[in-house]
């Protein structure tokens, strides 16, 4: 006899999960993913146990298998099942252009938008002395030590528009201006306080076309 999907308790309070309860554990663990509140990921995981042959097994199988494979590239900070990535592999890019980014996720949307045939750095973050976040704790010095060796030529900054992120890219000019290395940013047209992950792609491609020095 099938699961009975709908007759799945919920949890008392929100936030508590029930001691040896799967489908509580799975709610709060979907949860916490960007974009999924706890409404959300009950809709998702009562979709799954309604269908487990074709989507709660092929999904754990698909997560289990990309947790073994995938792993940050040394050279660049992308995830990918190579080390080095794929970008960084590919023969076709412009080695002398490195765009520098906070995270995989503005990468990836780069990407998405096919206007950077260069290659890429992944910062791990922005600087925030708030959350307490400096240099040390950010892919920095490998940056620096990445410029330079002599091959890059450009380094675009394509960092997010809050105050964190213009912080962040004032750091990094003071710490590449001694290579005499170029360094542009992004031109206007990415809304302040607007991660790069979340621009439709047109935007994005105009922006990095446009850039300016920084």
């Amino acid at each position: 006899m099938p699961f009975d999907a709908s007759a799945a308790r919920v949890a008392p309070s929100p936030g508590s999960v029930p001691p040896n309860d799967p489908v509580e554990q799975l709610i709060h663990l979907l949860s916490r993913l960007p974009g999924l509140g706890r409404r959300s990921a009950r809709r998702a995981v009562l979709k799954m146990l309604q269908d487990p042959q074709r989507l709660m097994i092929p999904l754990a199988r698909s997560l289990e298998a990309a947790a073994e494979a995938v792993r940050p590239c040394r050279v660049c900070g992308n995830l990918d099942t190579r080390d080095p990535c794929s970008v960084c592999r590919d023969p076709r890019r412009e080695r002398g252009l490195v765009c520098v980014v906070e995270g995989v996720s503005d990468l990836w949307a780069l990407e998405r938008a096919g206007a950077h045939r260069g290659l890429y750095h992944v910062l791990g973050g922005t600087l925030s002395a708030l959350a307490g976040v400096g240099p040390e704790d950010l892919s920095i010095q490998p940056l620096v030590e990445r410029v330079s060796g002599g091959e890059v030529e450009e380094v675009i900054l394509a960092l997010p528009a809050t105050v964190e992120g213009a912080t962040t890219g004032h750091y990094l000019v003071d710490r590449l201006r001694p290579l005499s290395v170029p360094v542009t940013r992004l031109a206007q047209g990415v809304p302040m306080g607007g991660a790069l992950d979340v621009l439709d792609d047109g935007t994005l491609a105009a922006a990095l076309r446009a850039r300016r020095p920084a």
